[in-house]
C-alpha cells in the first residue's frame, strides 16, 4: 500500500519532530515542509531529505493530508484550506484560538468526509495507558504540570501551552464536561498567565484540581486520581506509578517504558485516513478541550482584575 503523501506546514520546535517523524514512517510520504521563515524550512527540510515548500498553499496542493505545526493563531486558516481542498489535517493543539473558530473546523471536516485530528500527544502516550488501566472512573483528580521557561510556546498562556494537556486527560477519566470552573493564575514572564491553578466541578460531584507553571526551576509532571477502589499516583517524569488499594491497604508499584508517542500519533492519524481506525481525538475533543482552557482564562482574567481593583480601594 502505498504511503499517505503529508505536507508539514510549520518548520518550528515540533513541526520539526512532526516531519521526522513522517519521513521515517514507512506509511507515509513527506512531500515537503513549509514554514513562514524559509530559512528554518529549509533547515528541517534538508534534515529530513525532504523538498522546501514556498507557500502553505503550495503545501496543501501536494499532499493528501497536511500537519498544521503552526503558532495557534494560524492554526484555523490553514486547516480550513487544507480542508476545502479536501487534504486531511493533524492539527496541533490547542485546536483554534476560538469556540467559533473550532466549530467552523468540524464543519468543514464533515462536509469534507474528512479527517481533522487535534494534536492531544499524552492521549497516545505509555503513561495515559498506564493510568486508564487501574482506575476508569475517578471520583477526584489531580494533576500538576509545571516546567523551567522557554520562550517557545509564549504566544498562548500556560492553560493552553501545558495545562490543555491535563484538561484533555480530565476530560477524558471524567467523560463529561464540566459544570463550574474556578480559576487563578499570574503573568510573570510573558504577556500572558505563566502560572494557573484551576478546579473543575462535575455534575455528579467529582471534581479535578489543576495547575501549571511554565517558570518553575525544574519539570515535573504528576497525576494523582482516587476512586472507590483505591487511589492512584503516577510520576510522568519518572515513569513510575503507585497504587493504594481500599480493600486490603495493600501498596502495588510499577513502572512503564516511555513510548514513541509522536510516532503513535501519527500512524493514529494514517489508520484514521485509510479508514482502519477511529479517529482518537477528532475535533469535538479539541474543542471540548478549549472550552474548558478558555473558560479557565477567563476566570483568571476575572481574578487579576478584582484583584487589581483591590489594590486600588
Amino acid at each position: 500500500m502505498a504511503g499517505v503523501r503529508i505536507a508539514v506546514i510549520g518548520a518550528g520546535h515540533f513541526g520539526r519532530f512532526h516531519a521526522q517523524k513522517v519521513a521515517a514512517s514507512p506509511d507515509a510520504v513527506l512531500v515537503g515542509v513549509h514554514d513562514r521563515h524559509a530559512e528554518r524550512a529549509a533547515s528541517v527540510a534538508a534534515e529530513v531529505g525532504a523538498p522546501v515548500l514556498g507557500s502553505a498553499e503550495a503545501a496543501i496542493a501536494a499532499a493528501e493530508a497536511v500537519i498544521v505545526a503552526t503558532p495557534t493563531a494560524a492554526h484555523h486558516p490553514i486547516a480550513a484550506a487544507a480542508l476545502e481542498a479536501g487534504r486531511h489535517v493533524l492539527v496541533e493543539k490547542p485546536v483554534t484560538v476560538t469556540l467559533a473558530e473550532a466549530d467552523d473546523l468540524i464543519a468543514r471536516s464533515a462536509s469534507a468526509g474528512r479527517v481533522l485530528q487535534v494534536g492531544h500527544l499524552e492521549r497516545f502516550s505509555a503513561a495515559r495507558g498506564a493510568i486508564a488501566r487501574h482506575i476508569s472512573r475517578p471520583l477526584a483528580m489531580e494533576c500538576v504540570r509545571v516546567a523551567p521557561y522557554r520562550e517557545r510556546g509564549t504566544d498562548v498562556s500556560v492553560v493552553l501551552d501545558l495545562m490543555i494537556h491535563d484538561i484533555d486527560l480530565v476530560l477524558m477519566l471524567a467523560a463529561a464536561a464540566p459544570v463550574s470552573v474556578e480559576a487563578t493564575g499570574a503573568a510573570v514572564l510573558s504577556d500572558t498567565a505563566d502560572v494557573a491553578l484551576a478546579r473543575l466541578g462535575f455534575a455528579d460531584g467529582r471534581a479535578a484540581n489543576l495547575s501549571a507553571s511554565r517558570i518553575a526551576p525544574a519539570t515535573t509532571r504528576a497525576v494523582r486520581l482516587a476512586g472507590a477502589d483505591g487511589t492512584l499516583e503516577a510520576d510522568l517524569v519518572a515513569r513510575t506509578l503507585r497504587r493504594f488499594a481500599t480493600s486490603d491497604r495493600s501498596v502495588a508499584e510499577e513502572s512503564w517504558t516511555d513510548a514513541d508517542s509522536l510516532s503513535a500519533q501519527l500512524a493514529g492519524f494514517i489508520a484514521a485516513i485509510r479508514g482502519e481506525a477511529a479517529v482518537m481525538v477528532g475535533g469535538a475533543a479539541g474543542r471540548a478541550a478549549l472550552a474548558v482552557a478558555l473558560e479557565i482564562e477567563k476566570r483568571i482574567g476575572e481574578a487579576t482584575a478584582k484583584a487589581r481593583g483591590a489594590e486600588l480601594l
